[in-house]
């Protein structure tokens, strides 16, 4: 396809970032946008299946402490969500029950997205499921005087992620500097790399998890070399 076929389709505007990262040179902007497009269909795949691995990892541990339909449980009256200090939480759950035709506990878990299964690691939703949480992460390093691996930390790398997941499912680039036309692969590989360190200390194999799937690392060194 021309370039000039190819920014009507996409617009100048969208394209404008690519072109100036290529140095004006149109046919890279097309392989690097390209390129981009493949980056983020590798790395939305390994963000889905971490966000099933955590929120699967959270419910077999809410379930253990809080019982089998604990989601249900937690919004009923009286329920550890039913407070005003867990609305949204508590809401969310009530919006995701009535888009269910048929309701089981394994059709609720899937419902909720991963913005509900960061907040479980939010300070008022850690302390009403009973500060269990952090269970789902086992080989978490201890905390150190400078660092708390605490929920807290838990909930801030996730909301990486989930910003992350964002801009992916909103078509936004990630092969260049934040906020510059400067083609750069390190904000992808960072993401990359954090989710790794989740699994391991989920002690999830996330090699064998992710076998034929992750190829995350070739497509970003193809991003960097051209």
């Amino acid at each position: 396809m021309k370039y000039t076929d190819f920014e009507y389709v996409m617009t100048a505007p969208r394209m404008g970032r690519y072109l100036d990262a290529s140095n004006g040179n149109s046919k890279k902007s097309m392989t690097l946008y390209r390129k981009n497009l493949e980056l983020t269909q590798e790395l939305f795949t390994v963000v889905s299946c971490f966000e099933v691995a955590l929120r699967n990892a959270i419910d077999r541990v809410c379930i253990q402490s809080l019982g089998n339909d604990w989601l249900q449980h937690a919004v009923a009256k009286g329920g550890v969500f039913d407070t005003s200090k867990c609305k949204l939480t508590r809401d969310a759950i009530i919006d995701a029950i009535k888009k269910i035709p048929v309701y089981s506990h394994h059709k609720l878990v899937a419902e909720l997205g991963f913005g509900f299964w960061r907040y479980m690691f939010a300070q008022n939703q850690f302390k009403m499921t009973g500060k269990i949480l952090l269970q789902v992460f086992p080989s978490k390093p201890t905390s150190t005087p400078k660092i708390q691996y605490n929920n807290n930390y838990i909930f801030n790398q996730l909301a990486q992620l989930n910003l992350l997941r964002n801009r992916m499912a909103h078509h936004e680039p990630i092969c260049f500097l934040p906020g510059q036309s400067v083609k750069d692969t390190t904000y992808a590989r960072q993401h990359y790399n954090m989710i790794l360190q989740l699994f391991h200390w989920m002690e999830v194999d996330e090699a064998a998890l992710l076998y034929g799937l992750d190829h995350i690392t070739d497509v970003c060194n193809k991003i960097d070399n051209l």
